[in-house]
């Protein structure tokens, strides 16, 4: 009898230990019968797989479930202690960053501040960043699998690199493996709203959900987007730049060199800069005591009964809403997830959001739409791009990036 040669049977081997993993992972505490169910496995099998599993930390036993008859069955879960991952988000004047277990949750999150946009000094300020909130948190370094770093622009994920980038003017530059060479750990590079996509599907709202787009509202207006289950990053990474479709032809200037872009219609600076323009035209609004003029305070001067703060958050509302039904027209998602900073405007910016939406989708196409909100803060951000790492620890070794080799699971 021919045999597979000693590659393939590893591999294969390598397969089903991460399916009994993930299966752990996303829906557990199981019993072994409940997993050789659900994968197809053997028992046999999944007996072995667990064992090993439980024998190198990744998961353990929990407890008992209901039985059927007979014994009880021994109910098994993810050890979120097995291994700790760190996120990094980079801003253009900041850099926030947190160390998390393999569940996503939090340890420990810290903000360090960005005085250069020269690539050298940003490495070295991402490094010191990352042993500050290794050393802060107390776990032993040895424990940390993965770094995993967002920023806005065009990134190749793929080869860690930043092929364009809005704030610091980069083009083609490498940022991972420089800092995979520091730490001696696999590092991974990605669009900062494509970590919170990615965490969404790991963790989040778009667990086990086919077909879903995670919108970002704040400085900027950018799109995730999940397609049959699978995370789509486009031919050069720079799938879902929402922002910068053109709503208004000749409209206001955006930050991107073209005008009337979604962007410079409905993200927060636009809210802020309508403001000003009222402000200057004499318009009767509080708005002009704010010192200073933040979205905060057109949200406070809309809630105490200022017409034009609402109508300068609903405005913003319906563009988004209009760039939002593109997206359903063109994905026809189940689910949209808007998120970022500027879901703290609350309903008086996504209550017409939602009316816009669905007056300008194709028909039938939002009648069964879920849209949820869900804030994010520096602290969410870093925590998406820890996610990127866990995406990987989880995925088949066959789907994992081959240029950074995979999370190592711990022996």
């Amino acid at each position: 009898m021919n045999r597979p040669p000693k590659g393939s049977r590893d591999l294969i081997k390598a397969i089903n230990r991460n399916l009994v993993l993930n299966l752990i992972q996303s829906r557990g505490p199981l019993s072994r019968t409940d997993i050789a169910r659900l994968s197809g496995l053997s028992l046999a099998t999944v007996s072995e797989i667990t064992g090993e599993l439980i024998a190198a930390g990744l998961i353990h036993e929990v407890g008992t479930g209901e039985s059927s008859g007979g014994r009880r069955p021994v109910l098994l879960r993810l050890n979120p202690q097995a291994g700790f991952v760190v996120g990094v988000k980079l801003m253009k004047h900041a850099i926030a960053s947190a160390l998390t277990d393999l569940d996503a949750k939090v340890l420990h999150h810290r903000v360090t501040s960005l005085r250069s946009a020269r690539l050298p000094q940003v490495l070295r300020a991402i490094i010191r960043a990352v042993e500050a909130t290794i050393a802060e948190s107390g776990v032993d370094r040895s424990r940390v699998l993965g770094i995993g770093i967002g920023m806005a622009g065009i990134v190749d994920g793929e080869s860690g690199i930043c092929r364009y980038s809005p704030f610091f003017g980069w083009r083609n530059v490498q940022i991972a493996e420089p800092i995979a060479a520091h730490f001696g750990i696999p590092v991974y590079l990605e669009n900062d709203v494509n970590t919170l996509t990615i965490a969404e599907q790991w963790f989040g709202y778009g667990r086990n959900v086919e077909h879903f787009v995670v919108v970002t509202v704040g400085r900027g207006i950018g799109a995730g987007i999940v397609v049959n289950g699978q995370f789509y990053r486009g031919a050069l990474g720079g799938a879902g730049e929402l922002g910068h479709i053109t709503l208004l032809e000749d409209g206001p200037l955006c930050d991107c060199g073209k005008r009337g872009c979604l962007e410079a219609l409905a993200a927060d600076p636009a809210v802020l800069r309508a403001a000003r323009a009222a402000i200057a035209r004499g318009e009767p609004t509080r708005l002009a005591e704010a010192d200073p003029l933040t979205l905060e305070a057109v949200v406070a001067a809309a809630e105490a009964g200022d017409e034009w703060a609402r109508k300068l958050l609903a405005d913003s509302g319906r563009w988004l809403g209009m760039g939002i039904a593109i997206l359903v027209n063109l994905l026809n998602p189940q689910l949209v997830i808007v998120g970022g900073e500027g879901v703290r405007a609350g309903e008086w910016r996504f209550g017409p959001m939602r009316e816009a939406l669905r007056a300008h989708a194709f028909n039938g196409l939002a009648d069964e739409l879920e849209v949820v909100l869900e804030p994010a803060g520096d602290e969410t951000w870093a925590r998406g791009a820890a996610c990127v790492v866990l995406g990987e620890l989880f995925k088949p070794p066959i789907h994992r990036r081959a240029r950074q080799g995979w999370v190592p699971i711990p022996a």
